[in-house]
């Protein structure tokens, strides 16, 4: 059936997680992620004979599921809108730990940037590609991920309120257990 060999299926299926966590963040629903990774490695493996081994797989299946996801919002926007938000909020659980909250409040953050500049920030900055990977996944030029990038980490800032660097590291609760524990101090 397929030219190509077992290490490219094997490091294909190796790419779920990291497929499953760009759809999570590019659809925010992880029933619907499955969906689409699942449909990315259909596409793929139907289109194996296509991918030209040596060359970058993950770039490869990560353009599938992008393409993938953009017919899917084509497709949906004739669908029935929950406007109001009324049965996505009979549908959702309250967390129960503030840790599930900053989650909630980034994933509302991320949600806020344009779908373009949500894109790049999970392309470089959560799956690890570098600026001209992103870029050739995207369709453009370096420097417009570039810009993708820094735009969007501004407004991810400015949407969470984050000002100081201290804000981004441990709570005051884990820096006086870090500080007891660098001076030797005991609980």
């Amino acid at each position: 059936m397929s030219s190509v060999s077992g290490p490219v299926k094997d490091a294909m299926l190796g790419l779920v997680p990291n497929l499953r966590a760009f759809a999570v963040s590019l659809c925010g629903n992880i029933e619907r992620a499955d969906d689409l990774v699942q449909e990315t490695l259909l596409k793929a493996w139907n289109n194996i004979d296509d991918f030209q081994e040596g060359t970058n797989l993950r770039a490869w299946l990560f353009t599938i599921l992008r393409n993938t996801y953009f017919s899917d919002c084509r497709r949906r926007r004739r669908e029935v809108e929950d406007r109001d938000g009324a049965r996505a909020a009979d549908l959702s659980v309250h967390p129960e730990q503030p840790g599930h909250l900053d989650m909630q409040d980034f994933r509302k953050a991320l949600d806020a940037l344009p779908p373009d500049q949500r894109e790049a920030l999970v392309l470089v900055g959560a799956a690890g590609f570098s600026y001209e990977e992103a870029a050739d996944i995207s369709g453009c030029a370096v420097g417009t991920i570039k810009s993708r990038v820094n735009r969007a980490r501004s407004k991810l800032t400015e949407l969470l309120s984050v000002s100081p660097p201290h804000e981004y590291g441990p709570d005051a609760a884990t820096e006086a257990i870090i500080s007891r524990t660098a001076r030797g101090g005991s609980y």
